[in-house]
């Protein structure tokens, strides 16, 4: 699906950025997992998406899929935030109840939750480093294509720079989720209490779909 997006000349001044950001300089996520929500997350076999922004841009942390660091880094303050809203959001809507952990972010990715960050890269210790080089563009072509492809999806906007990227989607064929971010800085103005998991799952049961288990190891 995204075949005519690589053959694009800002993507190939975007390809030339990206290789000589990696060859000058530590850049995040490693360069085999850039696509890795893609790898994780086929087209066909997406049912929700979570847009993110930027990767995290110290040692171990990004790993190409959005809000996602591995068990052993420790867990930033938005994906605690995230946590917490899906334990409370689980037992508010009267699923089987867990203590709060941290979601196995991998595990959303394979049942079909793609987790895309509006830029794909960033340089180390450099938060936004790769903005406005190209990624923003194709991006804002992955969630247009998925938005015009494809019926009844769900796309989780947190925060007002995810809202922007996905003003277009047609609400009469998708469902739109909003709420501020999850960062300390805004999640106590509406994160909290916004209940996006259920409200997916309750979307996806609607129209005949199955739902995604939010607490799979």
């Amino acid at each position: 699906m995204l075949s005519e997006e690589f053959a694009k000349g800002y993507f190939a001044e975007l390809a030339a950025f990206v290789r000589g950001a990696y060859a000058k300089e530590k850049c995040y996520p490693p360069a085999k997992l850039i696509f890795n929500a893609f790898d994780r997350t086929p087209f066909d076999r997406v049912k929700v998406v979570i847009l993110g922004q930027d990767p995290y841009h110290e040692p171990g942390q990004a790993q190409g899929l959005a809000f996602y660091v591995p068990p052993e880094i420790r867990t930033p303050p938005s994906l605690l935030n995230i946590a917490k809203e899906l334990s409370d959001d689980i037992q508010s809507s009267g699923a089987k109840s867990t203590q709060p952990h941290v979601p196995n972010l991998i595990s959303w990715a394979s049942q079909g939750v793609l987790l895309l960050n509006a830029t794909l890269t960033v340089a180390a210790h450099r938060a936004a480093s790769h903005q406005g080089r190209g990624w923003e563009t194709f991006t804002d072509a992955v969630v247009k294509l998925l938005a015009e492809k494809r019926e009844h999806l769900v796309f989780i906007l947190w925060g007002s720079y995810a809202q922007r990227k996905g003003a277009f989607i047609d609400r009469s064929r998708h469902c739109v989720i909003e709420s501020p971010h999850p960062s300390p800085l805004s999640a106590h103005r509406g994160f909290f209490g916004s209940r996006p998991f259920s409200r997916a799952n309750a979307y996806l049961a609607a129209h005949g779909l199955g739902p995604i288990d939010w607490n799979a190891d």
